[in-house]
C-alpha cells in the first residue's frame, strides 16, 4: 500500500518576485496543498547570501507513515505526490507529457537569457493538447494547475489581446483561476509576491517604428549630381603630407567638414565629400631631405598616415584622394592654358634668394627670417605664422636658408605670374554676391574683404623646384607650378579620381551644385581669391564657392601646436591614449574655434566628458533604456496615453509631456537653422540640451518603482516619450558624434533615421528595445594630468 503526504512545509528566503522561477514553484506548492485542504506551514527565510549559494524555495512532505521527504525544489514533484487527493485526474503518460513540456519547452522560452513570451505560450498551448477536453469535463486537474502557475504572474499582466491566438490558454486561466477551491488561496499567496512582470516580454525581432526614413550611410557607389535637387558639394582644405596632423588641422577643416556632410546626408541631400593630401611643393621636398627619402616615398607614406588618422577619427570622405596624379596635371594645365589664353598671365623677372651652398634658388618655404609686418623671427618665406601676412620671400628680415642655415643671395628667374589686378572686378563681384548669398563665416569675410581693398596684384604662380606639376611652356620646363596655384585645383582632379566620366557635372553645374568649402583662416585668400579668380578667368562655367566656413586657432594648454616643432596632441597621440573617438570629436566641435582663437586643456577635456557626455547623454539614455529593459517592461515599449502628450483642446493645462514636446519642437526648429548656416558648435550645444531637456522630464515625472507601482499610465508616458526623445537625439548627435548614435540605435533597436523636422513618437508601443550599452567613461582628473604631462602641454 502507498503513503500518502499528510502534511507540507513550504519555506522560501527573501522576497518573492514574480518574474523569479522559484516563484512558480512556491505557487504550485500553495495552491496544491491548500486545493486539497492539505496542512502547510509557510515560513519565510533569510534572504540567501549570494545569488547561487541555495534554493531559493524548498518544500518537505510528511507521509502518513511518520516519514518526512528530503527536501523538494520542483513544484510539479509535489504536485505528483497531491495527485491523488485530486477528485479528478489524468492518466499518468499524459500527465508526464504536460510536466515534461513545462518544464523543458514553456520554463527556456520564459527565463532564458533571449526571452521568448510568445513561443512560450505556443509551448504551452501544445501542452493542454495533452489534456484534451478535461478542463470541460474534469476541471481543475494536476497537470492544469501545473500550467496556471506558470504562467499566472504572466498572464495577470499582459496587455489585452496578447493571449487571443491561445484561446485554449485563455480558457485554463479562466477555469483554474475562477475555480473557488483555488481563488481565496491564489490571492494568498500573490500576496507574499512582489510583482514585476512585464506586459509581454518581447523577441528582439519584434520592431515597430513608423514614420521614419532610414539613413543611407552607402557611400560605395559614387554619386552624381541629381536634377532639381539640392546638390551639395564639400570640400575640406588639402592636408600637406609633410606632418602627421595635430587637434587644431582636424577640427581647422577636416572634422568639421565631415560633420556638415554628415548633416546634409542626415538631411536625405544628395551631396559627396571631398578631400586628399596635398603632395606637390616645397614643403615635400624640404621634408624628404630631412628624412632622406624620395617626395613620392614621403608622400606615400604620409597619404597613409593622414588617411589613417581620419579614419579613426571616423572622418567619412566620399574620396579621399591626393594631387599626384595624372588628372591633376591635365586640370592644372588646362586652367593655365585658359587664363594664359584669356590674357590674364604674363611673364616677368623675379629677383631670388639663391643659396650658393645648395647650388639652387630657394623656394618660399626653404627660406625663414623675421617677419617685416611684426618681428616674429621665424616666420616663413611666404607666410608669417604669427600675424598670418603673406610674404615674398626677398621681404624677410635676416633671411636664411632652412637647408643650412646661409644666409641667401638675390638672384634673378623668368617665372609666369597670375594678373589678379585685371581679375578683381569679376572676383570682387562674385565674392560680393556669393558671401551674402552663402552666409560665409565672418572671419572669411574680413580676410576677403581687406584683399580686395589693398587691391589684388599680380601674383607668381611657378616655382624653381622639381617636384610639382610641370609647367607647360617649352622655355620654362625647369618650373612647377606653385603650391596655392595648384593646391585648390586638387578639389576637381580628387573628384575626376573619384567620379571620371561625372566629375564635371560636379565642378561645372552652378545651377545645381553648391560648393561648401572648410578651412582655417589662413587659407582663406587661396579659396577666396585666387582660385575663384583662376575659375572666373577661364571663362568655364565653374561651380564657385557659395559658402566658406574657417576657424580661427586652436592653441594648447596656453601655447600653440606647431608641425614642425610637435607641439601639441597630434593624430597619432590621439589614438594612443585608449580615449573613444566620440569624446574626442565630442571635445573639438564643442571647442571649435569659430569666431575667435580656442584652448584645448586636458583639464576642460576631461570635465566635459563627465559633466556634459556621461552626466547628460549618458544618464539619459542609461536611464530609459534600463528601466524598460528591466523586468518591470521586459523590453517592451508601452504605449503613450495621448491625451497627456497631445492634450485634446488647445486651451487645456499644459502636461508635463506637452510642454516637453513643445520644447524639443524648439530645439529642433533652432538646431535645423543653425546648422543650415553653418554653425556647427551652436548646433551641438543645442542638441544637447534636447538630452538636458530629457533628463529634466524625468526627474519631474520622478521615473521610479513608485511611478510603475502607482501610476502606471504615467509610467508608461514617460518611457515611450522617452525612448522617443532618445531616438531624435541620435539623429541630432549624428553628425558629430556618429559612433554614440549607432550605440542609441542599437539599443533602442531602431535604424538610424534621417533628421525629422517635429518630434514624433516613431517607437511605437509593443516594439522591443535592445540591450543597453554603455555610452561614455568617466575620466579621473590623475588620467588627464598623466595625459597633460606626457604630451608637454606648458602654459606660455
Amino acid at each position: 500500500m502507498s503513503v500518502r503526504p499528510t502534511a507540507i512545509t513550504l519555506c522560501y528566503a527573501g522576497e518573492l518576485t514574480s518574474d523569479a522561477l522559484e516563484t512558480a514553484d512556491f505557487l504550485k506548492v500553495y495552491l496544491g496543498a491548500r486545493f486539497v485542504g492539505l496542512p502547510l506551514t509557510v515560513t519565510k527565510l533569510p534572504p540567501l547570501r549570494k545569488k547561487g549559494t541555495g534554493h531559493k524555495v524548498i518544500a518537505q512532505v510528511q507521509f502518513d507513515n511518520g516519514q518526512v521527504s528530503p527536501n523538494f525544489f520542483q513544484g510539479n514533484a509535489i504536485l505528483g505526490l497531491l495527485e491523488a487527493y485530486f477528485p479528478s485526474s489524468l492518466p499518468s503518460l499524459y500527465l508526464n507529457a504536460v510536466f515534461d513540456i513545462d518544464e523543458h519547452d514553456v520554463v527556456p522560452r520564459l527565463y532564458g537569457k533571449e526571452s521568448d513570451y510568445p513561443g512560450a505560450f505556443a509551448e504551452a498551448n501544445r501542452a493542454l493538447g495533452n489534456l484534451g477536453d478535461s478542463l470541460s469535463t474534469l476541471g481543475v486537474t494536476v497537470g492544469a494547475l501545473a500550467l496556471f502557475c506558470r504562467l499566472y504572474f504572466v498572464y495577470q499582466q499582459a496587455k489585452e489581446g496578447t493571449f487571443s491566438p491561445f484561446p485554449k490558454l485563455v480558457q485554463l486561466m479562466q477555469t483554474v483561476g475562477g475555480d473557488a477551491r483555488v481563488q481565496p488561496h491564489l490571492a494568498e499567496a500573490a500576496a507574499l509576491v512582489s510583482l514585476v512582470v512585464p506586459a509581454v516580454k518581447g523577441h528582439i525581432g519584434n520592431r515597430k517604428v513608423e514614420c521614419v526614413t532610414e539613413l543611407d550611410e552607402d557611400r560605395s557607389i559614387p554619386r552624381q549630381p541629381i536634377p532639381d535637387q539640392k546638390n551639395i558639394l564639400i570640400t575640406s582644405a588639402l592636408p600637406y603630407v609633410n606632418n602627421i596632423p595635430h587637434l587644431g588641422n582636424i577640427i581647422g577643416s577636416t572634422l568639421s567638414a565631415d560633420v556638415f556632410s554628415r548633416y546634409c546626408r542626415l538631411r536625405g541631400r544628395n551631396s559627396i565629400y571631398i578631400c586628399g593630401t596635398d603632395e606637390y611643393g616645397t614643403a615635400t621636398e624640404t621634408k624628404a631631405l630631412e628624412e632622406g627619402v624620395s617626395c613620392q616615398a614621403l608622400c606615400d607614406k604620409y597619404h597613409k598616415v593622414h588617411s589613417d588618422v581620419y579614419k579613426w577619427f571616423q572622418i567619412d570622405f566620399d574620396y579621399f584622394g591626393r594631387t599626384t596624379t595624372q588628372q591633376q596635371t591635365e586640370i592644372a594645365q588646362d586652367i593655365f592654358a585658359k587664363l594664359n589664353k584669356n590674357g590674364y598671365t604674363f611673364e616677368d623677372r623675379l629677383v631670388q634668394l639663391y643659396c650658393d651652398r645648395c647650388s639652387r634658388f630657394l623656394a618660399d618655404r626653404y627660406v625663414e627670417g623675421t617677419c617685416p609686418k611684426c618681428g616674429y623671427e621665424d616666420a616663413r618665406g611666404d607666410q608669417c605664422d604669427k600675424c598670418g601676412t603673406l610674404i615674398n620671400a626677398v621681404e624677410l628680415v635676416n633671411p636664411r636658408c632652412k637647408l643650412d642655415g646661409n644666409p641667401p643671395v638675390l638672384r634673378e628667374s623668368t617665372h609666369i605670374f597670375l594678373d589678379l589686378a585685371k581679375l578683381q572686378p569679376a572676383t570682387e563681384q562674385f565674392f560680393n554676391k556669393s558671401s551674402e548669398a552663402g552666409g560665409w563665416s565672418s572671419n572669411g569675410r574680413t580676410i576677403t574683404t581687406n584683399w580686395l581693398k589693398e587691391g589684388l596684384k599680380p601674383r607668381c604662380i611657378t616655382r624653381d623646384l622639381k617636384w610639382g606639376t610641370p609647367v607647360p611652356v617649352p622655355h620654362l620646363q625647369d618650373k612647377v607650378f606653385y603650391v596655392w596655384y595648384d593646391a585648390p585645383i586638387g578639389y576637381p582632379s580628387i573628384t575626376a579620381n573619384y567620379t571620371p566620366e561625372h566629375w564635371q557635372k560636379w565642378w561645372k553645374n552652378p545651377e545645381h551644385v553648391k560648393l561648401y568649402q572648410f578651412m582655417g583662416k589662413d587659407n582663406v585668400p587661396f579659396h577666396s581669391v585666387i582660385f575663384p579668380a583662376c575659375e572666373i578667368g577661364t571663362g568655364d562655367p565653374w561651380s564657385l564657392v557659395n559658402h566658406i566656413s574657417t576657424t580661427e586657432y586652436l592653441n594648447y594648454e596656453g601655447g600653440k601646436f606647431s608641425k614642425s616643432r610637435n607641439i601639441g596632441v597630434f593624430g597619432n597621440n590621439v589614438i594612443e591614449t585608449g580615449i573613444p573617438v566620440e569624446v574626442w570629436r565630442y571635445y573639438l566641435i564643442s571647442n571649435r574655434p569659430e569666431t575667435g582663437d580656442s584652448v584645448f586643456t586636458w583639464k576642460d577635456f576631461a570635465a566635459r566628458n563627465n559633466n556634459e557626455l556621461l552626466a547628460n547623454v549618458g544618464n539619459v539614455c542609461n536611464r530609459v533604456i534600463r528601466f524598460v529593459r528591466s523586468n518591470k517592461y521586459g523590453g517592451v515599449v508601452p504605449p503613450a496615453a495621448q491625451h497627456l502628450v497631445y492634450p485634446p483642446h488647445a486651451d487645456s493645462t499644459p502636461t508635463l509631456e506637452s510642454r516637453l514636446v513643445a520644447d524639443i519642437n524648439a530645439l529642433l526648429d533652432q538646431y535645423i537653422t543653425t546648422l543650415e548656416a553653418v554653425k556647427l558648435r551652436q548646433a551641438l550645444k543645442l542638441a544637447m540640451d534636447v538630452s538636458q531637456r530629457a533628463n529634466g522630464y524625468l526627474q519631474e515625472a520622478k521615473l521610479d518603482n513608485n511611478l510603475f507601482n502607482n501610476h502606471r499610465e504615467q509610467c508608461d508616458t514617460v518611457i515611450n516619450i522617452g525612448l522617443n526623445v532618445l531616438y531624435l537625439l541620435s539623429a541630432m548627435l549624428y553628425p558629430f558624434i556618429p559612433s554614440t548614435s549607432h550605440s542609441i540605435c542599437r539599443q533602442l533597436n531602431v535604424p538610424l533615421q534621417q533628421l525629422p523636422t517635429l518630434f514624433t513618437l516613431a517607437i511605437q508601443a509593443g516594439h522591443v528595445v535592445g540591450e543597453p550599452e554603455y555610452l561614455f567613461q568617466r575620466i579621473e582628473e590623475k588620467v588627464a594630468e598623466g595625459f597633460k604631462a606626457r604630451f608637454g602641454g606648458q602654459k606660455s
